[in-house]
């Protein structure tokens, strides 16, 4: 049983370690502190704390101002609203300028089971993909999210940082280093390559588990950073196996899944995709619940992989 332990929490802790390295690191909250757990860093340093209030366009435009002046802006809001309400502000100002924000979405995907469509972020990756300058990460654990903080703070220029409510299980070392744009191989197999970021990366390996006692090999590669996105790595994973699967808790549309296929085009290795369809989320009584519902299970990879392998 593998431990388990908080993105949020890892993040907040994060950024109250590189605020006492760094004095030009500076948070930004949009009223959501203690869920995002930002406040921790305002805890330690009022000072360099801004809580902005219910208003995402104007946290992430003095986040813009902040950084033009020197500092390494870290924005926080749930990942709906830090990259929907201020789109506009993130792409005319940051990515344009070029400025030196991060931006967190916090309680992605389909982690904040509770509130609904209104609050589920299924379309956060495709919007932040696909704007110029912007990097992309896509931590599978508490580990592996503190280390995207210290990449993307040691990043000069705008990143999106994407993060899940609910606890994950640790399968990245401590004391390892995130590389930007580096694929993650956390098992290897020779028949299946199954692709996969977040809190897919659990049912990844789970699936491989199944694939394995019906003799199939699955490897299960971890994606952490979505973009910059290492086309060529792909490739040559693709061409070691039989099929590849891509597996994601994001909509198909402009996340891992269509990176992927873009990756692929030329490759006669078959793929497939595990993602959730062309619809928004809804209320449930929990994540897992949510995650059955619209088909993002071991199971679900697992009977992708037999379809492909025959």
């Amino acid at each position: 049983m593998r431990n388990k332990q908080s993105q949020r929490q890892a993040y907040g802790e994060e950024l109250v370690a590189l605020g006492a390295e760094n004095q030009r690191v500076v948070v930004l909250e949009a009223d959501l502190g203690n869920s995002t757990m930002s406040r921790l860093f305002g805890d330690a340093y009022p000072e360099r704390y801004f809580d902005m209030g219910i208003a995402e366009q104007n946290m992430l435009s003095t986040a813009g101002g902040l950084a033009a002046a020197g500092k390494i802006a870290f924005c926080s809001s749930f990942a709906v609203f830090s990259t929907g309400r201020p789109y506009d502000q993130i792409r005319q100002s940051i990515c344009i300028g070029k400025l030196n924000v991060k931006i967190c979405g916090s309680s992605a995907g389909l982690s904040d089971f509770g509130d609904g469509a209104s609050h589920q972020s299924v379309e956060d990756l495709a919007l932040m993909s696909a704007l110029p300058n912007m990097t992309v990460f896509t931590p599978c654990d508490a580990n592996e999210t503190r280390q995207a903080v210290r990449a993307a703070a040691a990043i000069d220029g705008p990143v999106y940082l994407r993060i899940m409510r609910n606890l994950m299980p640790d399968f990245i070392p401590a004391d390892s280093k995130l590389l930007p744009g580096e694929f993650r191989v956390l098992r290897s197999g020779c028949d299946v390559a199954i692709f996969a970021h977040g809190t897919m990366v659990e049912r990844a390996m789970d699936a491989a588990s199944i694939l394995e006692k019906a003799c199939i090999s699955a490897q299960v590669i971890n994606v952490s950073t979505l973009k910059p996105f290492d086309s060529a790595a792909a490739e040559s994973i693709a061409s070691s196996v039989k099929a590849v699967i891509a597996a994601e808790e994001h909509s198909y549309h402009g996340g891992l899944s269509a990176a992927l296929a873009l990756a692929l085009r030329k490759s006669a290795t078959p793929m497939d995709y595990v993602a959730i369809e062309d619809v928004f989320g809804q209320s449930a009584h929990s994540a897992e619940q949510l995650l059955c519902h619209y088909g993002l299970t071991a199971e679900a990879i697992a009977d992708k992989a037999r379809k492909l392998l025959v």
